[in-house]
């Protein structure tokens, strides 16, 4: 898919992307869920989706899966951080997107759903990414959330900023190919493009 046609798409469903928006500002709203302490988790959940809107092209397969991977962008939190099961997710699917979408737009959610655990480590293991690598439009989805995060961090220098930027940079390699399903399937992949700019939000000053 073209980027032309990727945006056309996008401004044709923009009212439905609105209330998929509207629909998880609430819900992260209703459980008091902030980002970096301070900001509504509005925030992270728009870069996530900004990321997918603006890479998207670069993996989608069919014109109804885009309405599915701004649904994973915008909810990817939800059943980690915002008390809501599997199922709920698909009940709030189904008020906001097609039928057909509702399945693969759960199943992204589901997979970025970290594992429970002590620590980092445990909760984002080998089950877990390859939940991700076996889900479509998981691995993007996930590599952009991971360049919110990261841009994030590379423009504060306060201590907790400079922290996960260092622990972001040492993941890299290993996260990396941890989400990478090495598929002919274009759903399934993650666009160098995107990988290249994180790389540059590492370097920069």
């Amino acid at each position: 898919m073209t980027k032309e046609e990727f945006v056309a798409l996008q401004e044709k469903n923009e009212e439905r992307i609105a209330q998929i928006r509207k629909s998880a500002y609430a819900l992260h709203d209703s459980v008091n869920q902030k980002y970096a302490a301070t900001l509504p988790y509005g925030y992270h959940l728009d870069m996530v989706a900004n990321a997918v809107r603006e890479y998207g092209h670069l993996v989608c397969a069919e014109e109804k899966d885009m309405l599915a991977m701004i649904f994973g962008a915008y909810f990817h939190d939800s059943i980690e951080d915002a008390r809501q099961t599997y199922n709920d997710v698909v009940k709030i699917a189904r008020t906001l997107i097609d039928e057909e979408q509702v399945i693969m737009a759960a199943e992204i959610v589901y997979a970025l759903t970290n594992d429970k655990g002590r620590s980092r480590a445990e909760r984002a293991g080998e089950k877990y990414y390859r939940g991700i690598r076996e889900t479509p439009y998981a691995p993007f989805v996930k590599l952009c959330d991971r360049y919110a995060n990261i841009s994030y961090s590379c423009v504060g220098h306060d201590k907790l900023n400079l922290r996960m930027r260092g622990v972001y940079q040492e993941e890299l390699p290993h996260f990396l190919e941890a989400i990478n399903a090495h598929s002919d399937d274009i759903r399934f992949s993650v666009p160098q493009e995107l990988i290249d700019n994180l790389f540059n939000c590492l370097k920069a000053d």
